[in-house]
């Protein structure tokens, strides 16, 4: 197939990319700025309230996080399909993603609700602090399938080239998700399950913005809403190995998790702090990744494997030029970092050090995060899986190592994190860029 000559009306590569990026950057902090609200309100309830929510919290986002994929396989489905002129198949690609967002949201929230107790109890939970982690959990649950179906309706609109819309979505959601809670929670006095009441109210008003929106655009162009079942099969294929690398992803974050804190509370706590500094970053990190996936699956889609080349480039210097700034910008606040979270001497000695460690991998991590938006964006679900299995094959032996060493103090979360910014990235981005290098990801066409 002949490539496309790009010409010279089109976009700058700049223009392009930042239009996409910087909306997806306002809307990737909304999730967490909804449970930063939660955690907010809830707190001043009382300890095991807050407890409670936090513990309920991290077993919901562990289930939401491993549907990510909803979003990842949609939009570059419907990308190609842009890319190749054939909007309608771009819509009915969004209409499965939405049906398969649906019913797996119905599922997961049955029986999240009939498993919300025996979950919080294999996380070690007691007494009060069990009791309000059951509640949360147990009135979340008729907000997972809206969860779920944002994750497909944003992949839909990011496909079409729009990342303003979730952007303007996420903060009206955000906004309604703050006034209910306070009222439910304070107003008339439901205590946790208020909180997690009000953002399920948000989280459906959310979905559906998104559901009209997709249910109009389909209409308008003759697409069918029922579900294409061929097409539902077609994207949980996709949608099972996105799955499997995510879980990759997060099972090399949960067995760092579990070598700290045999290191004690102090390391515990720094990581978990150094943790969350890194999840921040990884949203710009991201909002580039995802102007990526929408980008390179147009191209592909109309056949321009040129351009695709051209905008990875771009993105992979913005990556690494991002990643040198913001690692600079972290190492010099490092040693002050620690006095904004906590004011034990040992937590901040030992943030400090893995701070620096960080900061020297954030050019590696600009790098990942850029070719990770472009290999999903190009559909390349299967390879991304198979590296993801191999990559925790390289980190677990160091990780191990890490805990049977047991060097003395900071210096043990030095070589975690060591391990975990410069090892595990390493790996990712090996694996990564010698799939970027070949053409094997450029399939053509929709």
């Amino acid at each position: 197939m002949p490539q496309k000559v790009t010409s010279s009306t089109t976009p700058s590569s700049a223009r392009e990319i930042l239009r996409l990026a910087v909306p997806a950057f306002g809307a990737l902090i909304a999730e967490p700025l909804f449970l930063l609200a939660d955690s907010a309100i809830v707190g001043h309830l009382g300890v095991a309230q807050l407890a409670g929510v936090g513990l309920a919290s991290t077993v919901l986002h562990t289930a939401v996080g491993l549907m990510v994929f909803l979003a990842y396989s949609t939009t570059p489905a419907v990308a190609r399909a842009i890319g190749d002129g054939r909007l309608p198949k771009a819509l009915a690609a969004g209409r499965d993603g939405v049906w398969l967002a649906l019913l797996l949201g119905a599922a997961l929230a049955v029986a999240g609700f009939l498993a919300a107790e025996p979950l919080v109890d294999a996380m070690g939970a007691t007494g009060d602090v069990q009791a309000f982690a059951v509640d949360y959990l147990r009135w979340s649950m008729p907000g997972l399938a809206a969860m779920l179906l944002i994750f497909a309706g944003t992949g839909v609109l990011r496909g079409l080239q729009d990342t303003r819309t979730p952007l303007l979505v996420a903060t009206a959601g955000f906004a309604l998700n703050i006034a209910l809670n306070w009222f439910l929670v304070y107003g008339i006095g439901l205590s946790v399950a208020g909180s997690a009441i009000g953002t399920s109210i948000a989280q459906w008003a959310m979905a559906a913005v998104y559901l009209v929106m997709v249910g109009r655009n389909a209409r308008r162009h003759g697409v069918s809403l029922r579900p294409d079942w061929h097409g539902i099969r077609a994207m949980t294929k996709v949608g099972s190995w996105l799955m499997l690398r995510t879980l990759s992803l997060r099972l090399a974050i949960l067995a760092a998790v579990l070598v700290v804190t045999a290191q004690g509370a102090v390391n515990l706590a720094a990581h978990q702090l150094a943790m969350t500094i890194f999840s921040f970053l990884a949203f710009a990190l991201d909002a580039l990744a995802i102007a990526a996936q929408a980008l390179i699956g147009k191209e592909l889609g109309a056949a321009n494997p040129r351009r695709a080349r051209e905008l990875t480039r771009t993105m992979i210097r913005w990556g690494l030029g991002f990643g040198v700034v913001t690692g600079a910008l972290l190492a010099l606040a490092a040693p002050w970092a620690g006095l904004l979270f906590t004011s034990d001497a040992g937590v901040q000695s030992a943030l400090t050090a893995a701070l620096w460690v960080l900061a020297v991998g954030q050019p590696l991590a600009g790098f990942v995060f850029v070719l990770d938006g472009v290999l999903i964006g190009a559909g390349d679900a299967r390879y991304l899986a198979i590296a993801g299995v191999v990559n925790l094959t390289v980190y677990a032996p160091l990780l191990l190592a890490v805990h049977l060493a047991r060097p003395d103090g900071a210096a043990r979360l030095v070589w975690l994190w060591t391990v975990f910014a410069l090892g595990y990235m390493l790996a990712r981005g090996v694996t990564l860029g010698l799939r970027a290098r070949t053409d094997k990801w450029m399939v053509l066409g929709s």
